[in-house]
């Protein structure tokens, strides 16, 4: 038995549209299915779970136990990205300053719902354990480290680490000349 759905399974989930060479896990849980974009050589592990408006490109991997939470106002990740084990992903989070209720049992007149999109841009690596918050952009080739909160949008080509995260080094861009040695 295959741990992967077939085409003809992935078919009827629903998505707004799959590419080539698709593997998603029959473990992962997927919401809202119509919302979801995905590209060509994409695979995504046991346990993750995808709710919400997201777009993912060519050549993504995202592995076991990992979130993408996406609202209506959508996660999406360039070429290359990849998420690493259990990391979270959010572009709706709820208000927690004490001001309003959260959790989605309490009427939304009571709560303040933030919804920013996040952008995930070609090459990025979030290291195993990361949280991503809402109205994140994270740079072209940038790297996160294991454990790291990114709470605000960074540069390209850079590697951070920490809570929240800060930029430790330069990455390196020798990775784009291997990419344009792909041929499919």
């Amino acid at each position: 038995m295959n741990s992967f759905y077939s085409v003809e399974e992935l078919k009827e989930l629903g998505l707004k549209s799959f590419g080539k060479n698709v593997l998603i896990s029959k473990k992962a849980s997927i919401y809202n299915s119509k919302e979801i974009e995905i590209g060509n050589n994409v695979r995504i592990d046991d346990f993750c779970i995808l709710s919400g408006k997201i777009k993912l490109a060519n050549n993504i991997h995202i592995a076991a136990y990992s979130s993408l939470f996406a609202g209506n106002v959508g996660i999406e990740l360039e070429s290359f990205s990849c998420i690493s084990s259990r990391c979270v992903i959010y572009s709706i989070s709820d208000d927690y300053s004490g001001n309003y209720l959260t959790n989605p049992t309490v009427p939304n007149c009571y709560r303040n719902v933030i919804e920013e999109p996040v952008l995930l841009k070609k090459h990025v690596l979030i290291g195993t354990g990361s949280t991503v918050l809402p109205g994140v952009t994270i740079g072209e080739g940038t790297s996160i480290g294991a454990m790291t909160l990114v709470n605000k949008s960074l540069d390209s080509w850079g590697i951070y680490i920490g809570i929240p995260a800060k930029k430790i080094k330069d990455r390196s861009q020798k990775l784009l000349k291997l990419e344009e040695k792909i041929n499919y």
